[in-house]
């Protein structure tokens, strides 16, 4: 029996008529660059995501890097940004000379920690970045009154919650990514909306903004050889696009298969004493980007290693906190630590989840866990 923790090969087989001739398409219009397909995918996803503009570019880190270009943030500014998070969130900050704020997060919904906002607050502070961990929106409606009240701007690390709704306490629905000032996005193959390569796009309502990132996307350039400001290139190329054009069509149900596996785990595992499932939030849905588990008492590592020898993979996003990796020591002084963070760094892992699982693998995976807590 042979698991994978995404089964990209599977999905493709489903899909295989529809994206093998949208490559073939590229192919014989030799259009690899800025083809038809880049503009179709943008215009189908500013529909799918109800937003003004999409603005597709290479991968989601020149995303938030090019978002933070683009609302004009200077060297030594600070950004608010959780510390239990992947390192491309903090590390265009670094690149661009800008101060990450390392903040903790909430232990059950793994989202930006709102109580510490106002606690790493200062003059200096020009924005916050949420990232919607794992599948799920972060509290944007409180965070936007803060944003509001501190005249910050908002920018949504949308990379693992595409198709996730975000529900206001006046019951507005907006789709993660479409919510503050910049959203944006990871393509990367093993997410929920994933191309064949590398690709990203950011999201924006505002039509200054966007005609920012577009012209810092493209070399600085409005017109052609006309270069207004310093850009960076960064496009999303034909192919990919016409791959994501395809599966953007199935990411709502794509998004139903990953919620049906994750109510099959929820079911099965709930009953386990030392572990616990990922809660649901309140005011927005899940699309289950990873089925991640908090397992108590020492024994995380214990699973991983008990599953890996029954052939059943398993990952630990993250292990370490940001201001614990090597790369951002010059941002924390010496002894610097958030208690969940760190809680979660030590008992967080993800279970495979993705579209093509059958039960037989799924019940062979709910039986060796509840092996490993009962011997």
């Amino acid at each position: 029996m042979k698991i994978q923790m995404v089964d990209l090969k599977g999905q493709y087989e489903k899909i295989k008529t529809e994206v093998d001739a949208g490559i073939q398409d590229c192919i014989n219009n030799t259009a690899f660059i800025n083809g038809p397909a880049v503009k179709e995918f943008q215009q189908d996803f500013e529909k799918y995501l109800n937003v003004k503009h999409v603005i597709p570019c290479a991968n989601g880190t020149d995303a938030l890097q090019i978002a933070m270009m683009a609302l004009g943030l200077k060297e030594g500014d600070e950004i608010i940004c959780p510390a239990f998070t992947y390192v491309a969130t903090a590390e265009v900050m670094g690149l661009l000379g800008l101060i990450p704020i390392m903040v903790d997060v909430n232990e059950d919904t793994f989202d930006i920690q709102l109580e510490d906002l106002e606690k790493y607050l200062t003059p200096n502070t020009k924005a916050i970045v949420p990232v919607h961990l794992y599948g799920q929106g972060a509290d944007m409606e409180r965070i936007l009154a803060f944003a509001e009240k501190h005249s910050l701007f908002v920018i949504e690390d949308n990379a693992q919650a595409i198709g996730s709704n975000y529900t206001f306490s006046d019951g507005t629905v907006k789709k993660t990514g479409t919510v503050g000032h910049i959203g944006c996005t990871s393509f990367f193959p093993s997410k929920n909306l994933g191309c064949y390569g590398d690709g990203g796009a950011l999201m924006t309502n505002d039509d200054e903004i966007a005609l920012k990132i577009r012209m810092i996307a493209n070399h600085g350039q409005e017109k052609k050889y006309h270069h207004k400001i310093l850009g960076c290139n960064s496009r999303l190329d034909t192919i990919q696009a016409a791959v994501l054009k395809v599966k953007l069509a199935h990411l709502d149900e794509y998004s139903a298969a990953r919620n049906k596996m994750a109510d099959y785990y929820d079911e099965h595992l709930a009953g386990i004493s030392e572990i616990s499932v990922p809660k649901r939030s309140e005011n927005s849905t899940h699309v289950f980007h990873q089925y991640t588990l908090k397992v108590k008492n020492g024994k995380r590592d214990g699973l991983q290693k008990y599953l890996a020898e029954k052939n059943i993979p398993s990952m630990v996003y993250y292990p370490l906190p940001l201001y614990r990796q090597e790369a951002f020591q010059q941002y924390v002084h010496e002894g610097f630590s958030l208690p969940i963070t760190e809680q979660l760094c030590s008992e967080v892992i993800s279970l495979p989840v993705h579209t093509e699982f059958d039960q037989e693998v799924l019940d062979y995976i709910i039986s060796e866990i509840k092996n490993y807590f009962n011997s």
